[in-house]
């Protein structure tokens, strides 16, 4: 590694070539002056000279890190993921969805435009290889989406649980990544108001308390009501977009800053940016009311009761509210005016958990409080399938929890508290007391296997027994087998429960009756 650079700036370095590629395949696409594509073609090519030059790209050196915004998941960090993920899984399944796979790229078409103005910057574009042009799966709505649209599929309650990439700047400590899963849930097809939502509100409630992350809330809103406000400021269509993708900001910026946004870089006038505060702040504002009161006094106001469309999201949002009330979730979910959440496609109700103040003292690496923020959301997105098949009207709803950050909690709350991790399934060690055992134990440990007992013995021939009782210790291994000279003779095999410390003799042919009672097989 060169001494003239930090590796921030080779970061730098190797992001503003990786972005001039990305200027010189749209120019092409575009077909701009051949000239111009030239002269960006050698201002690329010398930053490559130059990281060469450095010694950082020559054959046959590199360094051996990571891409940026991924990383490696050893066996603890694997068995957390796992343990959450069937947590997702058997919830999934537990609601009737079954599954379904696409693939990791898709054509550049199908994602661009679907969004808005951020998230189109994020996505990844693919060289061409093959005559198409390609980008990396931005999320799992859109391709689910197309996979619907291309199929012909009318009605469909599915999950899926993928990789997705986003050309984000990664936070690592907080679960912000460039490659990272999601797990998606939807309901796709013609059902009578808010019924869905309500079940896709319930899920995140099944889920989340499961984790057990302490408090955290579902918040709610209406892309209706938005439109409403926003017609009543006299803000245009064109302006939608933008003014979203600002307001959804505040739940990590003070309002004064999305305010000189709006004013500065949306063209609202300081009037309309005045007002749209009053409405999307009104929660903020008025912190004691309940739900259905922030719905019924945001109606009192006459601009908003005079607008159909925040009038029909308000009337929407109620009835959601009843239903949650029925499924018994209403405790968690709070009508959140400011939730915009801005991608384009999302047509009515919107959703999203956040965990409001962390974990009660977990800090990160940077003593800021671990937890803070979404972990997942959602909505109503009745349009997006007809973007692929105009004729197609296949009206949909889902959620999608953002598993990254979910994991970095878990991590995190886990080191906090010093809790144990089992990284494998291992039931029952086989171990020895004596030497010339092996052939036993390797016939004891193969019945296991074959009765469906998740087993292991040491590789060692003649292990000590020490070392072995030590092995299923630090491995949470719950049973040890111990094959002994004595026991053999006897007919016998000594079963010692890891935690206790206790031992007690079974009969080999009662052997595989008892571990089936034990481990409730």
């Amino acid at each position: 590694m060169s001494a003239a650079l930090t590796d921030s700036q080779l970061e730098a370095l190797r992001d503003e070539i990786k972005q001039q590629g990305d200027e010189i395949r749209q120019l092409k696409e575009s077909k701009a002056d051949q000239a111009l594509i030239k002269e960006k073609v050698a201002a690329m090519l010398a930053k490559k000279k130059l990281l060469g030059e450095l010694g950082i790209e020559k054959p046959g050196k590199f360094v051996l890190k990571c891409p940026k915004g991924t990383r490696d998941y050893g066996a603890k960090a694997m068995a957390v993921r796992e343990s959450v993920l069937k947590i997702m899984t058997d919830t999934f399944k537990k609601h009737g969805a079954e599954t379904i796979e696409t693939p990791v790229f898709e054509l550049r078409d199908v994602l661009l435009g679907k969004y808005g103005e951020e998230g189109g910057k994020l996505v990844y574009d693919l060289q061409d290889q093959g005559g198409e042009l390609l980008s990396m799966r931005y999320d799992l709505t859109v391709p689910f989406a197309r996979y619907l649209a291309m199929n012909k599929v009318a009605a469909m309650k599915r999950y899926h649980i993928a990789r997705v990439y986003r050309r984000d700047q990664p936070v690592m400590t907080r679960g912000r990544y460039r490659e990272f899963y999601q797990c998606d849930f939807d309901i796709a097809g013609k059902y009578d108001s808010m019924i869905p939502e309500a079940e896709c509100l319930k899920i995140l409630d099944e889920v989340l308390s499961t984790l057990n992350l302490g408090q955290y809330v579902i918040k709610l809103n209406h892309r209706l009501m938005l439109d409403g406000m926003f017609a009543v400021i006299g803000a245009d269509d064109s302006q939608f977009k933008s003014v979203c993708a600002s307001v959804d900001k505040l739940d990590k910026e003070p309002w004064e800053k999305v305010e000189e946004e709006l004013i500065k870089e949306r063209g609202l006038s300081p009037d309309a940016a005045e007002r749209l505060g009053s409405f999307v702040r009104f929660r903020e504002l008025n912190p004691d009311l309940d739900n259905v009161a922030v719905l019924d006094q945001m109606m009192q106001i006459p601009e908003l009761a005079a607008n159909a469309k925040f009038k029909q999201g308000v009337e929407e949002i109620k009835l959601l509210l009843t239903y949650c009330e029925s499924f018994g979730v209403s405790n968690a979910v709070r009508v959140e005016p400011s939730l915009a959440r801005g991608l384009d496609y999302y047509t009515g109700a919107i959703y999203e958990a956040v965990i409001p103040n962390g974990l009660e003292g977990v800090k990160d690496e940077e003593g800021q409080p671990v937890g803070v923020g979404s972990v997942a959301g959602g909505g109503r997105y009745d349009g997006l399938v007809g973007m692929f098949a105009p004729k197609a009207s296949v009206p949909c709803c889902g959620l999608s929890f953002g598993i990254e950050r979910l994991f970095a909690i878990i991590e995190a709350k886990n080191a906090a508290e010093q809790t144990a991790v089992r990284t494998s399934t291992t039931q029952v060690l086989v171990a020895s007391a004596q030497k010339n055992l092996l052939a036993h134990r390797m016939r004891i440990v193969g019945d296991l296997w074959s009765w469906g007992v998740h087993a292991e013995m040491t590789y060692k021939a003649n292990p000590k027994l020490l070392n072995q009782l030590q092995y299923a210790e630090e491995r949470l291994i719950p049973f040890v087998l111990i094959v002994g000279e004595q026991e053999l003779k006897e007919g016998v095999v000594k079963l010692r429960t890891t935690e206790t410390r206790e031992e007690k003799n079974v009969k080999l042919d009662e052997l595989k009756s008892t571990l089936a009672q034990m481990l409730a097989l």
